[in-house]
């Protein structure tokens, strides 16, 4: 396997414009000849679905929701990045560019990561046009809010529901094409299978999950655009299915699977409640905009909040890193937490807790200000906890929430198989070891609006393949496996739930190889996921039958998925011998605790290619060049 990034030559800032008319093209009559299966609806899949379908090309979308509405993108809560400088503070796409590369802990691709802050102005000016209800000063001009990892206020937000506007734009355009049909929108069908011909891929298999129909699809190129694998902690801030199924299988048929180990691990999350739960749910990082972060100073104080005076709080991000204060990085504020609850001094049940306070903010601003920015976050909060925000300090601890490994693409957005393009949260590209607050929408629709539209003409002008259709031999190779698969399952007849695997797989990765990792426990976890894995083929249990609507058999396939990548994951963090962002290895670690990079050793990406369940897999390299960011220890103090 090699692998070529395909970064275009010159100057940072023309990489892109120069590559644009570099790229071949396809002229408007032919690319009515060519067929695009696109794997998923949110956020990256439905812009790309749309804008590829607005080109002229034959498009087929998937999702395993009853709508494309239902996508996870829809969680998104917080507001998108953008180098718009409206607020004359002193940002510009390059300053977007070095928060993201330093922000990423040094371990990004510089040349996407500039085109990302590059058409994340473009960004803004289509989801306006579309009728996104962007919060506006008074005078009408958008607003901005601070997110992590910057000292700019670059990020435009809907309230508290930022995902869910931007999805409902995407979704708009892609429903126009739909109605024009012009795109072919298949919901409520998960793929299970990449088809790859002649070392091209060329068509999935999904399953109908009302009928139970297995089906193939023959195109000229797949996109996956089917989001992140954080659920492989069973809780998780991410909606109950998603999963990382498309990308294990499209690894499992020869794409490379780039920096498994890079989880990121949100720091304002309601705490776990009980094992009832399934899963975990976000804070939006905007609320530490106002809210300040403290604990107790004494260990195992239990007063309420309201008790504890000033001189006896320890706001430790403010302490810590008064630069950035309350709005660190993830990582950092994350293992922050972390640290401060490990010592003792976590509040609520089990001390698995820290409070976010508004006193200050409603004191200064009033609650009607506070209620209009974040009123719809404030009243979810209630409704589960309990507790008034306005009148008692939040609890909120550190919980998984985003993934930036995922497959290995090129400057094209193209895997190592080609023909296979991914976007969004399901690629490596953008974010390195850590991802800045508002960058995930960012990325998703700047993939699926501006980057693949070029791209893969780029790809169809090159590549030269003949048609195919399903009748082709491996469509019924494809077929018969993941038929074998789900049979197999149903087969079983053991004890356990195939959730009962996937919480004691879940529990074990948060203890091993969650917000801090050490040799010792990742190779415990080594041991014991092979076990467990091998228990779950024995005595797992699947009610009912595959012909018909099953949710048993869907989580079980998942599930099963999950078991095979845990293993990976837990490789590539006991391989990359350093802390850098959200991987934080003990052994790693600076005198006062922050991560400790080796970029000697590990200024590099590693890129997996898959050899079989029972065999190692290898690992590929692609060094890191940086000539616009210079090498440098990451500080927020």
């Amino acid at each position: 396997m090699k692998l070529d990034s395909k970064i275009p030559a010159g100057p940072i800032e023309k990489k892109w414009d120069n590559h644009r008319f570099d790229i071949k093209l396809v002229n408007p009559a032919n690319k009515r000849k060519y067929r695009v299966l696109v794997v998923g609806s949110g956020l990256a899949g439905a812009s790309a679905a749309a804008t590829l379908s607005e080109l002229g090309y034959q498009v087929d979308c998937f999702c395993f929701q009853d709508s494309p509405r239902r996508a996870h993108s829809i969680a998104a809560q917080g507001g998108i990045n953008a180098a718009k400088n409206y607020q004359n503070d002193g940002d510009s796409i390059y300053r977007l560019f070095y928060d993201t590369v330093k922000g990423g802990d040094f371990r990004s691709r510089e040349a996407n990561v500039y085109r990302l802050a590059q058409v994340s102005v473009n960004i803004i000016d289509q989801c306006v046009a579309q009728g996104v209800p962007f919060a506006r000063e008074y005078g009408g001009h958008l607003a901005n809010r601070s997110f992590g990892g910057a000292q700019v206020s670059r990020t435009f937000y809907a309230r508290g529901q930022t995902g869910q506007q931007l999805l409902l734009g995407a979704y708009s355009a892609l429903e126009k094409q739909v109605g024009l049909g012009a795109v072919k929108m298949h919901s409520r069908h998960e793929m299970l299978e990449l088809v790859v011909i002649d070392g091209h891929a060329r068509g999935i298999i999904t399953r109908d999950l009302v009928s139970g129909e297995i089906e193939a699809w023959a195109g000229d190129a797949v996109v996956l655009a089917t989001g992140g694998y954080s659920n492989v902690f069973f809780l998780s801030t991410n909606a109950t299915g998603c999963n990382v199924t498309a990308t294990w299988r499209a690894y499992k048929k020869g794409a490379a699977f780039a920096n498994p180990c890079y989880t990121q691990i949100h720091p304002t999350c309601i705490p776990q409640q009980g094992e009832h739960q399934s899963k975990l749910t976000l804070m939006s990082e905007s609320l530490r905009n106002d809210g300040r972060i403290w604990v107790p100073k004494a260990h195992g104080d239990k007063r309420p909040p309201s008790q504890i005076p000033a001189s006896e709080r320890d706001y430790y991000l403010e302490r810590k890193y008064p630069s950035f204060g309350n709005l660190s990085p993830r990582d950092i504020s994350s293992r922050a937490a972390k640290q401060v609850c490990d010592e003792g001094r976590g509040v609520g049940p089990g001390g698995q807790g820290v409070y976010l306070d508004f006193a200050d903010a409603i004191a200064r601003l009033g609650e009607d200000v506070v209620r209009d920015r974040y009123g719809n976050l404030f009243q979810m909060y209630e409704q589960i906890t309990g507790e008034n925000p306005y009148q008692v300090p939040m609890r909120i601890y550190p919980a998984p929430h985003y993934t930036m490994g995922g497959l290995w693409v090129d400057y094209n957005l193209m895997s190592t198989i080609p023909g296979l393009h991914v976007l969004g949260e399901a690629n490596f590209s953008d974010h390195g070891a850590n991802r800045l607050g508002a960058s995930a929408l960012m990325q998703g629709l700047a993939d699926g609006y501006f980057v693949i539209p070029y791209t893969i003409g780029d790809y169809f002008a090159n590549a030269n393949q003949p048609k195919v259709t399903t009748d082709h031999p491996e469509f019924r190779n494809a077929i018969d496996a993941a038929t074998g698969k789900l049979n197999r399952l149903l087969s079983v007849n053991g004890k356990r739930t195939a959730t009962s695997f996937h919480r004691e797989l879940g529990r074990m990765l948060w203890d091993k190889c969650g917000m801090a990792r050490n040799a010792k426990g990742l190779q415990e976890a080594l041991k014991r996921i092979p076990e467990l894995r091998e228990e779950f083929w024995q005595n797992v249990t699947v009610a009912g039958e595959s012909g018909t609507m099953n949710q048993a058999l869907e989580k079980a396939g998942r599930v099963a998925d999950f078991l095979e990548f845990a293993e990976l994951m837990v490789v590539d963090a006991l391989e990359r011998e350093e802390s850098c962002g959200g991987h934080f290895r003990e052994e790693y670690q600076t005198e006062d605790g922050e991560a400790l990079r080796d970029d000697e050793k590990f200024a590099h990406v590693a890129a997996w290619e898959f050899q079989g369940l029972e065999k190692k897999p290898i690992r590929h390299v692609e060094s890191l060049e940086f000539e616009n960011v210079h090498l440098a220890t990451r500080s927020y103090k």
